[in-house]
């Protein structure tokens, strides 16, 4: 879900900013997982600012959407393709009723059809045909399982091997070929 439809960075950055007192223009978005570039003071400096992004300021709700994701997954589900969101919100304890209302709200916000919307951190443990991921642990389980992962590249996965894409454009025609073919 975030770096992959939601764009995770893109929102939390103006909080980030609020929160750390800094222009906006200051953080980079080329970051590492954990963003330790935006100085937030380790993990724990980043678990204060994810829960005062979600339970003060929304922000799985107000996320902007990746460039073209809703209207290609829209298209998926014409032909056919089951849509399953598997997303790890569930990050930090105390908060999981606002952190699930609020993806709820977000998908029909941007009209993003869906079957299952599965909340964990083990996504190789929910089966699909083809996963999009952005996380280089995630993408390393799935695919040490077996499972076809294209890569939805970002500031944090560029060393991971292809099959890749930059765009939904691309994820889009890589899911088709998978799904229709068989994987071939």
């Amino acid at each position: 879900m975030d770096g992959v439809v939601a764009d995770f960075i893109g929102g939390l950055k103006p909080i980030a900013a609020e929160w750390l007192g800094v222009p906006p223009e200051t953080l980079t978005d080329n970051v590492s997982y954990g963003l330790k570039e935006w100085k937030l003071g380790g993990v724990q400096g980043y678990r204060d600012l994810h829960r005062y992004a979600v339970k003060e300021r929304r922000l799985f709700e107000v996320l902007p959407p990746i460039q073209g994701a809703p209207a290609a997954l829209r298209r998926l589900a014409r032909r056919g393709v089951r849509i399953r969101i598997i997303t790890h919100r569930l990050y930090i304890e105390w908060f999981h009723r606002q952190a699930i209302n609020q993806t709820v709200e977000w998908l029909e916000k941007h009209g993003i059809p869906y079957w299952d919307l599965c909340f964990m951190a083990q996504k190789s443990s929910v089966d699909a045909d083809a996963y999009v991921e952005d996380s280089p642990s995630n993408i390393q389980s799935l695919r040490s399982s077996g499972k076809k992962v294209i890569v939805f590249r970002n500031s944090t996965n560029r060393h991971i091997k292809s099959p890749s894409a930059d765009t939904w454009t691309a994820v889009e025609a890589w899911v088709l070929r998978v799904t229709e073919s068989g994987g071939r």
